[in-house]
């Protein structure tokens, strides 16, 4: 009766259960029962609106396995359940979906590892199902939660672990897959699901034991690594959800891994971090690199007050990302990027100060040092930062990244610059000059413009040469490594580094073309300021070898770059001007830095006689040099920059014959048709008006000008007043007054202590009224006829210091009151 009973009940129950049930065998053992999985299979495709009542029936019977723990029979139905989603693809099947995703989410509640792997495998390969049309209404919140906790296992049993974050990391992907190409539908690229997914993906990540750490794009793993190793797979799965963001979400993609590095304190060492922006920057589409970059300089911005190798280990991740972005699209950051990076060196600047300031002794002293060390790590990974992104922008882009650090330079006594130095101190500000100085000299390298004018306009020119960038020797030369930079125009800097006597300039192979019309005219124009820069620059007195070398490169690059014949005299003149000086040593140097000026001077004589190539004037120069090294090797550059070289007591006692002597440079250049006169005038470097404003010992210390500003103490027998005639009795008679170098001396002296001591109103008002005085008597020359006499009336010797000059004829002109000489 109850067998009765059974098949008649069995008999009235709904088809779909009964081929429900007929899939299941009396052993679980027996697995599927694959000729009634093909009967039910057949019955949903051909009657498709049963799809969710067999969905629904199956999930109750699964639920209930789940309950009385019958692995056997849950492993049946999802077998059951996968087959019947890859069969069938109506309309009908989304409420059947639903039902299978509720049996996922039992499946993945479940405490058991197996049950969890289970779940998973089989929503990866409903992930892998394409759908017809989507559900907006479906939400996979719960999903992402539990695939994320599951991507953090921390079970006991090491391959357990490995397995269950093996399957949280798939569900990851399986979920990214399903629903990160819809944007009508709920999207996982919400911040609160991104937070839960991105640190899941980087903590698997994290577990490389050798990071990558290669230049070019982190290699794609192997299918076995894929699927065994959760590193790997988590990377893989990173990739490919960044390759798939777009412009709306990139930051929300982007952010949780700031937040994870943070949090695990993994910028110092930044290896992983650096690994894992490898593998942003290559696998988000180019046209997005700007805003990875714009979120790196935001963190740098929120870190600025962390610790010196946190703030260096966020740097070199910007450089990272740079350097790929660089390769194609960098966006409109540029000078944001720049501008951010600057005021974190002055920064870095002011807390290097600060600490230094504030150092004492014992440990104090020691922590001062250490953070002293660190900030000099951030300021050389910005530094790099800067110099890597500024070689790789294009020449319009990179003069105005010239133009913009240079304006951050501080000069003293100017408001220009737009960078804060309130709280820097002289140290600090000596700092950030010479750190802003290395930046553009890495952001110079390797630029080539057409003409100097475009490498070298005024605006850049004039901070570069200011007296503020010539108080420290390093200064200097930096400065003259950015000129060299921009000078260097077809690759000859190599060829000449380290300053000596070349035998034969031609082996060099130098480069050179015909100077240009613009070029000429930046000399004219720019010229004496070049020339003051380096005459200048030979006289300082903490020079090193390396000054030297550079301002010799600076001349024989001017001569290579920009010189025709007049500029060629003016660089002549300016080497004699050297001469002289290292000879007279009115500015008191040591003994080694006159003769190596004297050594500068014979380099480059050397040089540029070669280059000319006149044979009178190279006979001279290797005359002189020839009996130099016999006589005074000191006088060169192999020997006085080599170790132990034996110096001179003084150099006043020397032969002239050791010399080079302008007149027989006039001569030699003459007869080949050089314009010789300007030659018999020495070298004087022009009064700018920065001088005023530098710290340094005034230019009147250094180098010795005649002006008529004196004391109104000075009595009127030993001056020519403003409103005195000049006639040539009145000059005949000052050169035949005895003791004349004496009186020379003191109205140096008294120009100097005027200069020194005086208001600058004072000067300034003297200046304008001998400034209106010569205005007033150049117009009553311009309305006069010149008549000079067939025979000069007598001679005139100019000096300058201590050095004499040739006589040279003197006329009397036939003005009312003024006499031309």
């Amino acid at each position: 009766v109850r067998d009765r009973v059974c098949c008649c009940c069995s008999a009235l129950r709904p088809r779909y259960k009964r081929l429900v049930d007929n899939i299941f065998p009396e052993d679980p053992k027996d697995g599927l029962v694959k000729a009634d999985m093909e009967k039910l299979t057949f019955y949903a495709v051909s009657a498709p609106e049963k799809l969710d009542r067999i969905g629904s029936y199956l999930a109750e019977r699964l639920s209930r396995d789940v309950v009385r723990h019958r692995s056997g029979y849950v492993l049946i139905a999802m077998e059951a359940l996968d087959q019947l989603l890859m069969a069938c693809h109506s309309q009908s099947i989304k409420p059947f979906v639903e039902s299978f995703l509720h049996m996922v989410a039992k499946l993945l509640e479940s405490g058991e590892p197996k049950l969890q792997v289970l779940g998973t495998n089989s929503f990866v390969k409903f992930a892998n199902i394409e759908e017809d049309t989507p559900s907006y209404h479906r939400r996979y919140d719960f999903f992402v939660s539990r695939f994320s906790a599951m991507c953090h296992s921390c079970h006991s049993d090491p391959e357990i672990r490995t397995e269950i974050r093996i399957a949280g990391i798939r569900g990851i992907q399986g979920v990214v897959r399903k629903t990160v190409n819809d944007e009508l539908r709920a999207t996982i690229w919400e911040p609160q699901h991104m937070d839960k997914i991105v640190p899941s993906l980087l903590f698997n990540m994290q577990k490389i034991e050798e990071v990558d750490s290669r230049i070019g794009p982190p290699s794609s793993p192997s299918a076995t690594d894929k699927e065994e190793n959760p590193a790997m797979l988590a990377e893989n799965c990173f990739r490919e959800l960044l390759g798939r963001a777009t412009f709306g979400n990139m930051n929300n993609a982007v952010r949780p891994v700031f937040a994870h590095l943070d949090h695990h304190k993994l910028w110092d060492p930044n290896e992983f971090a650096v690994h894992c922006f490898k593998i942003i920057m290559y696998s988000i589409q180019a046209q997005y690199s700007h805003h990875v970059i714009q979120e790196i300089l935001g963190h740098l911005d929120a870190c600025k007050k962390d610790s010196p190798r946190v703030r260096a280990g966020i740097i070199q991740v910007l450089l990272e990302a740079v350097a790929i972005a660089a390769k194609g699209s960098i966006g409109p950051t540029v000078l944001e990027v720049f501008n951010t990076l600057l005021k974190h060196l002055r920064l870095s600047v002011e807390f290097e100060a600060n600490d230094l300031q504030g150092g004492s002794v014992g440990s104090v002293t020691l922590n001062a040092s250490s953070k002293d060390n660190d900030e000099k790590i951030v300021q050389n990974a910005i530094i790099q930062t800067i110099g890597f992104f500024g070689s790789n922008l294009p020449d319009y882009q990179r003069s105005e990244i010239m133009m913009f650090i240079m304006g951050k330079v501080p000069v003293f006594g100017t408001s220009t610059h737009t960078l804060d130095i309130s709280q820097l101190g002289d140290l600090g500000t000596r700092r950030i000059q010479i750190m802003l100085l290395r930046s553009l000299l890495m952001v110079t390298s390797g630029y080539k413009a057409k003409t100097i004018v475009t490498a070298l306009p005024g605006s850049f020119l004039d901070p570069l040469l200011s007296p503020s960038l010539m108080e420290d020797y390093e200064l200097r030369q930096l400065v003259l490594e950015v000129m060299h930079n921009l000078m260097d125009r077809h690759d000859n800097r190599a060829k000449l580094r380290g300053i000596r006597i070349i035998p034969d300039v031609a082996d060099l192979k130098i480069k050179r073309e015909k100077i240009c019309r613009q070029d000429t005219s930046f000399m004219k124009k720019n010229g004496q300021q070049l020339y003051r820069h380096i005459y200048l620059g030979c006289k300082e007195e903490d020079n090193v070898q390396k000054n030297y070398e550079l301002l010799y490169t600076s001349l024989a690059l001017i001569t290579i770059e920009l010189a025709n014949e007049e500029v060629v005299i003016d660089l002549i003149r300016l080497a004699i001007a050297l001469q002289d000086s290292a000879i007279i040593n009115e500015d008191n140097l040591p003994m080694f830095h006159r003769c190596g000026i004297m050594a500068l001077v014979a380099a480059y004589l050397n040089f540029v006689s070669q280059m000319i190539a006149v044979p009178a004037f190279c006979q001279h120069v290797s005359k002189v040099i020839e009996i130099q090294t016999m006589e005074a090797p000191y006088f060169l550059p192999e020997h006085i920059f080599r170790d132990k070289c034996l110096l001179p007591k003084s150099l006043e006692k020397h032969d002239k014959n050791l010399y080079f002597l302008t007149n027989k440079i006039a001569e030699s250049l003459g007869g080949s048709g050089y314009s010789v006169e300007r030659l018999s005038v020495p070298y004087v470097p022009q009064v700018t008006d920065e001088d005023r404003l530098s710290r340094r010992k005034s230019i009147v210390d250094t180098v010795s000008i005649q002006v008529d500003i004196l004391p109104n103490t000075i009595p009127s027998d030993d001056v020519v007043s403003n409103t005195e005639e000049i006639t040539f009795e009145t000059l005949k008679k000052a050169i035949d007054t005895n003791g004349m170098e004496e009186q020379e001396k003191e109205k140096r002296r008294l120009v100097i202590e005027k200069f020194q001591k005086a208001p600058f109103e004072e000067i300034a008002a003297q200046c304008e009224s001998k400034a209106n005085l010569l205005h007033d008597r150049l117009a009553q020359i311009l309305e006069l006829t010149i008549r000079p006499p067939p025979s000069p009336s007598g001679t005139l010797t100019i000096t300058s210091g201590h050095a004499q000059y040739q006589s040279v004829p003197v006329y009397e002109m036939k003005f009312p009151d003024l006499c031309v000489y």
